[in-house]
Protein backbone atom coordinates (compact mmCIF):
# COMPACT_ATOMS: atom_id res chain seq x y z
CA UNK A 1 0.00 0.00 0.00
CA UNK A 2 1.51 3.40 -1.22
CA UNK A 3 1.02 6.22 1.66
CA UNK A 4 -0.13 9.82 0.93
CA UNK A 5 2.85 12.03 1.26
CA UNK A 6 0.87 14.06 4.14
CA UNK A 7 1.05 10.53 5.98
CA UNK A 8 4.34 9.74 5.38
CA UNK A 9 5.10 13.11 6.98
CA UNK A 10 3.32 12.36 10.10
CA UNK A 11 4.98 8.95 10.41
CA UNK A 12 8.03 10.16 10.90
CA UNK A 13 7.44 13.38 12.24
CA UNK A 14 5.69 11.56 15.30
CA UNK A 15 8.63 9.05 15.06
CA UNK A 16 11.04 11.14 15.93
CA UNK A 17 8.67 13.14 18.35
CA UNK A 18 8.86 9.67 20.48
CA UNK A 19 12.42 9.55 19.99
CA UNK A 20 13.00 12.85 21.37
CA UNK A 21 10.54 12.18 24.27
CA UNK A 22 12.17 9.00 25.15
CA UNK A 23 15.83 11.27 25.87
CA UNK A 24 13.88 13.42 28.10
CA UNK A 25 13.08 16.72 25.42
CA UNK A 26 9.44 17.91 26.15
CA UNK A 27 8.22 18.17 22.24
CA UNK A 28 5.53 20.13 20.53
CA UNK A 29 4.85 19.25 16.77
CA UNK A 30 4.44 22.88 15.27
CA UNK A 31 1.65 23.37 12.90
CA UNK A 32 1.67 20.99 9.80
CA UNK A 33 1.25 23.28 6.91
CA UNK A 34 3.73 25.27 8.26
CA UNK A 35 7.14 26.09 6.81
CA UNK A 36 10.43 25.55 8.70
CA UNK A 37 10.58 24.23 12.31
CA UNK A 38 8.60 20.72 12.79
CA UNK A 39 9.56 20.22 16.14
CA UNK A 40 10.16 22.61 18.92
CA UNK A 41 11.84 20.78 22.18
CA UNK A 42 12.65 21.72 25.48
CA UNK A 43 14.31 20.23 28.73
CA UNK A 44 12.39 19.63 31.68
CA UNK A 45 13.30 22.90 33.32
CA UNK A 46 12.74 24.90 30.19
CA UNK A 47 16.03 26.37 29.64
CA UNK A 48 17.18 24.86 26.72
CA UNK A 49 15.13 25.07 23.67
CA UNK A 50 15.34 23.52 19.94
CA UNK A 51 13.87 23.42 16.27
CA UNK A 52 14.06 20.22 14.42
CA UNK A 53 13.03 19.71 10.68
CA UNK A 54 11.73 16.89 9.67
CA UNK A 55 11.73 15.16 6.34
CA UNK A 56 10.05 11.97 6.14
CA UNK A 57 10.49 9.38 2.98
CA UNK A 58 8.69 6.18 2.17
CA UNK A 59 12.23 4.66 1.25
CA UNK A 60 15.75 5.38 0.55
CA UNK A 61 14.88 8.62 -1.62
CA UNK A 62 16.91 11.76 -2.18
CA UNK A 63 14.92 14.56 0.42
CA UNK A 64 13.86 17.53 -1.74
CA UNK A 65 15.31 21.02 -0.71
CA UNK A 66 13.32 23.58 -2.50
CA UNK A 67 14.42 25.70 -4.99
CA UNK A 68 16.74 27.75 -1.88
CA UNK A 69 18.98 26.49 0.58
CA UNK A 70 17.23 29.82 2.61
CA UNK A 71 14.27 27.16 4.06
CA UNK A 72 17.08 25.09 5.67
CA UNK A 73 16.69 26.01 9.12
CA UNK A 74 16.60 24.78 13.00
CA UNK A 75 19.04 23.52 15.30
CA UNK A 76 18.45 19.51 13.83
CA UNK A 77 17.60 18.19 11.07
CA UNK A 78 16.15 14.27 11.20
CA UNK A 79 15.46 12.62 7.99
CA UNK A 80 13.65 9.22 8.46
CA UNK A 81 13.12 6.79 5.58
CA UNK A 82 11.50 3.51 5.30
CA UNK A 83 9.37 5.11 7.53
CA UNK A 84 5.94 2.41 7.81
CA UNK A 85 8.26 -0.31 7.65
CA UNK A 86 11.32 -0.06 9.92
CA UNK A 87 12.42 3.62 9.84
CA UNK A 88 15.85 4.56 9.74
CA UNK A 89 16.93 7.46 10.89
CA UNK A 90 19.73 9.99 10.15
CA UNK A 91 20.37 13.22 12.19
CA UNK A 92 22.43 15.97 11.08
CA UNK A 93 23.01 19.84 11.35
CA UNK A 94 21.77 22.72 9.32
CA UNK A 95 25.10 23.10 7.86
CA UNK A 96 25.69 19.81 6.78
CA UNK A 97 22.75 19.81 5.01
CA UNK A 98 23.50 22.95 2.78
CA UNK A 99 27.21 21.75 2.36
CA UNK A 100 25.94 18.36 1.50
CA UNK A 101 23.33 19.62 -1.19
CA UNK A 102 23.13 18.92 -4.53
CA UNK A 103 21.82 21.38 -6.78
CA UNK A 104 19.56 20.39 -10.11
CA UNK A 105 18.60 22.50 -12.72
CA UNK A 106 15.73 21.56 -15.38
CA UNK A 107 14.53 23.38 -18.26
CA UNK A 108 15.66 26.64 -16.27
CA UNK A 109 14.27 25.58 -12.72
CA UNK A 110 16.81 25.27 -9.82
CA UNK A 111 16.32 22.84 -7.28
CA UNK A 112 18.22 21.34 -4.24
CA UNK A 113 18.42 17.94 -3.33
CA UNK A 114 20.06 15.86 -0.51
CA UNK A 115 21.28 12.74 -2.24
CA UNK A 116 20.72 9.45 -0.49
CA UNK A 117 24.72 8.67 -0.25
CA UNK A 118 25.30 11.83 1.37
CA UNK A 119 22.73 11.76 4.12
CA UNK A 120 22.80 7.80 4.53
CA UNK A 121 26.63 7.48 6.14
CA UNK A 122 27.40 6.05 9.68
CA UNK A 123 28.17 9.55 10.92
CA UNK A 124 24.61 10.61 10.87
CA UNK A 125 22.75 7.13 11.06
CA UNK A 126 20.81 6.72 14.57
CA UNK A 127 22.71 9.50 15.84
CA UNK A 128 20.31 10.64 18.25
CA UNK A 129 23.07 11.78 20.62
CA UNK A 130 24.06 14.36 18.69
CA UNK A 131 20.91 15.92 20.17
CA UNK A 132 22.03 15.72 23.50
CA UNK A 133 21.72 18.92 26.24
CA UNK A 134 23.67 21.56 26.64
CA UNK A 135 25.66 20.75 23.62
CA UNK A 136 25.34 22.26 19.71
CA UNK A 137 26.41 18.82 17.23
CA UNK A 138 28.62 16.91 18.85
Amino acid sequence: MKLETQVTGNIGMYYACYKLSCMGWNVMPTSRNARGIDIIAYNKDGTEFIGVQVKALSKRNPVPLGNSLDKVMGDYWVIVNNVAKEPNVFVLLPDEVKNLAHRGEKDGRVSFWLQPASYDQEKFKEAWHRIGFGHEGA
